[in-house]
């Protein structure tokens, strides 16, 4: 069974990188959703928030490694 990305993103706040700087945001964010584990989820929730373009780029982007492992 697939780890869920919220989990498995939360293993990576340790990196450097991008990756690290998503993984850090959502763990800091008593809000980050949880679920259902599909990018727009996440997207939405970003958004809604103003997240930069930026931002939305780097949380795709760990969201294609997320499913590319």
């Amino acid at each position: 069974m697939m780890m869920e990305f919220t989990a498995w993103l939360l293993g990576h706040t340790a990196d450097p990188g991008t990756l690290g700087e998503v993984a850090r945001t959502a763990a800091a964010d008593p809000h980050w959703p949880d679920g259902p584990d599909r990018l727009r989820t996440f997207t939405e929730y970003l958004e809604h928030g103003g997240a930069t373009d930026m931002a939305l780029q780097n949380l795709t982007d760990a969201w294609i490694r997320y499913a590319s492992r």
